[in-house]
């Protein structure tokens, strides 16, 4: 007894193959959740893409060089583009202060002690949603650890392995911890010295 026919686009039979009935082919579908190509493309749609191809004004994501070219031919990006060209140094400095926050929020988090700078970066870029470097003033991670270093938010080493940081806690209460704890050490030392 063959399968019933809404299980199987094809029954077999004798060696040729003959079509299920109507209602069968109806049931599964041609743009069925469960087919193929559509599982490959939530497959694809679900991981990190090329950041070759993401267009930071648009927030939008293509998967190769023809989507985003269509992409960039389209209405609303160019009406996006027309709107970046009024002011792009406020759009710059946004998603700078936005990389930066990101980042800084995982810098207090990961990096209390020394921590390589790209494993900073790398569990930044693990969110889908972040702002990504090149929509932002700094060029290379290695600029973005550099402007770290020179702003005095983060202690930043070079060495032959790489950049390397580590977060400087500016908290006002930990901050006055550590001061009345030298000054504890500096009259301890002035007492030893007396007697």
């Amino acid at each position: 007894q063959p399968p019933p026919p809404t299980l199987t686009p094809l029954i077999k039979s004798g060696g040729t193959r003959e079509r299920a009935p109507q209602a069968a082919r109806h049931a599964m579908g041609k743009d069925g959740f469960l087919t193929p190509k559509a599982i490959a493309n939530r497959i694809k749609a679900k991981g990190l893409q090329k950041l070759r191809w993401y267009c930071q004004m648009c927030d939008k994501q293509c998967r190769d060089e023809n989507g985003f070219k269509c992409h960039c031919m389209s209405e609303g990006h160019q009406r996006q583009m027309q709107i970046f060209a009024q002011n792009p140094n406020d759009f710059m400095d946004t998603f700078s202060l936005e990389f930066e926050a990101g980042m800084m929020e995982i810098i207090s988090r990961k990096a209390r002690n020394r921590v390589h700078s790209n494993i900073v970066y790398q569990e930044y870029i693990a969110d889908r949603a972040h702002v990504h470097m090149n929509s932002t003033m700094w060029e290379t991670l290695t600029d973005f650890v550099i402007y770290l270093g020179r702003t005095g938010k983060c202690e930043v080493d070079q060495t032959d392995k790489g950049w390397f940081i580590k977060w400087i806690d500016k908290d006002p209460a930990k901050l006055m911890q550590a001061e009345q704890r030298a000054k504890r050490a500096t009259a301890d030392v002035d007492a030893e010295e007396r007697h």
